[in-house]
């Protein structure tokens, strides 16, 4: 039985376009559509974060869902926890804004939502087949499968690249 699947990044595919932090805050808005959600209160925030590596390279940077994830230890009021899917999920219902999720975040991604007083994070897009991130990179940088299928593409790209050039 293959394992969950996880939003894997190819760093060296990256342009720094920033099309996934659009397309994730346009899908965590209400109605779903750019127009509408740049007028939306509370504003919908993105939950990927484009940084400048160097002059050269941007990575993208998203939730991880850690196996031994600090933010859910670290969650005062049980408001973080992990779905079967192996998703870690902030339930905002539950969420006191407190922040301790923030400062625990090895990757900083948790986001603090200041007009509701609540935290978010990445949550892959439960309603899509696809996160709106992955689905929205036109060079795709960031890859949605499992840990299985992106090391097999990993080696078979590796295979192909040693072999280059080699004639025959």
């Amino acid at each position: 039985m293959p394992g969950p699947r996880e939003i894997f990044v190819r760093i060296d595919r990256c342009m720094g376009c920033h099309s996934c932090e659009l397309a994730c805050a346009v899908e965590h808005s209400k109605n779903k559509s750019l127009y509408n959600a740049i007028s939306e209160h509370p504003q919908p925030k993105k939950r990927i974060y484009v940084e400048r590596a160097d002059t050269q390279a941007c990575v993208p940077v998203l939730c991880r869902h850690c196996e031994e994830a600090p933010c859910m230890h670290a969650c005062i009021c049980g408001a973080i926890s992990r779905n079967k899917e192996g998703v870690v999920l902030t339930d905002s219902g539950k969420c006191i804004g407190c922040w301790t999720c923030v400062m625990v975040c090895p990757y900083g991604v948790i986001g603090r939502h200041l007009e509701t007083h609540k935290s978010y994070r990445c949550d892959r897009c439960p309603d899509r087949d696809i996160p709106a991130c992955v689905d929205a990179c036109p060079t795709h940088a960031l890859i949605y499968h499992t840990v299985e299928d992106f090391s097999q593409g990993v080696r078979k790209d590796t295979a192909r690249q040693m072999t280059a050039g080699q004639g025959g």
